[in-house]
């Protein structure tokens, strides 16, 4: 029998944490809920979890946080954020901080399912290739697929953000292509994400400074169409 994707709902509205769990629940998902940001911390680090479903607004530590300090500890839990704050600003500090979704309350409970089945699916399409992946190595780079590090040549890790990674593992595995920046925005943000094309533009120009020498090393931009990795 298969077994049921596990969800961790941290939601401080007793009344909408109940109301998501619920749903998960009759969609054949098993449900931990928790009302604040240690206590998710606390349950993300002492199991495995398939997603986590993550309000921003949270007591003690909030969901920026603790999606945070998951990734700092290696936890790759996909994170879906839920908030009141619609800002692009928020947004992009969210998904720059690892998340891989977004939705603005007041969202639709089945918009929220369907974002999560996106999600896991590709999880587990990633996970069953992961066995054939590989390093690649760059200049004077490698970029460590299994560690999710990049590191230069004497080995040491190369600081990245958890988007930074995203990015630059998309290139690297679509070398040579001329990517379009909305390819790119789905491929490495996620299909629906709320985030603009500039968005693509600005991690770029971030990978740019930490990787290149000399404009142009190693991302090409292609006019008026996206970008190439030489």
């Amino acid at each position: 029998m298969k077994t049921p994707h596990t969800v961790l709902i941290v939601e401080d509205d007793s009344t909408l944490r109940r109301v998501v769990s619920d749903n998960f629940v009759t969609r054949g998902y098993s449900v931990v809920g928790v009302e604040d940001g240690n206590r998710a911390i606390e349950e993300a680090m002492a199991r495995r979890f398939d997603l986590i479903i993550l309000d921003v607004m949270l007591p003690l530590a909030n969901g920026y946080e603790v999606c945070r300090y998951l990734r700092q500890e290696g936890i790759k839990t996909p994170v879906i954020f839920l908030t009141a704050k619609g800002e692009e600003s928020d947004i992009l500090l969210g998904l720059g901080l690892g998340g891989d979704d977004y939705l603005t309350k007041p969202f639709s409970i089945r918009v929220l399912l369907a974002r999560a089945e996106a999600i896991l699916r590709r999880s587990h399409e990633s996970g069953e290739e992961g066995g054939a992946e590989c390093d690649f190595a760059f200049g004077r780079f490698r970029l460590d697929i299994g560690a999710r590090k990049l590191r230069d040549e004497t080995g040491t890790p190369v600081k990245l953000s958890p988007r930074e990674y995203d990015l630059l593992e998309f290139f690297l595995k679509h070398r040579g292509e001329a990517l379009r920046r909305d390819r790119i925005m789905d491929q490495v943000w996620g299909y629906g994400a709320q985030v603009t094309l500039r968005s693509v533009d600005r991690f770029v120009t971030s990978l740019r400074r930490i990787l290149e020498d000399h404009p142009g090393e190693f991302i090409e931009t292609v006019r008026e169409f996206g970008y190439r990795f030489r």
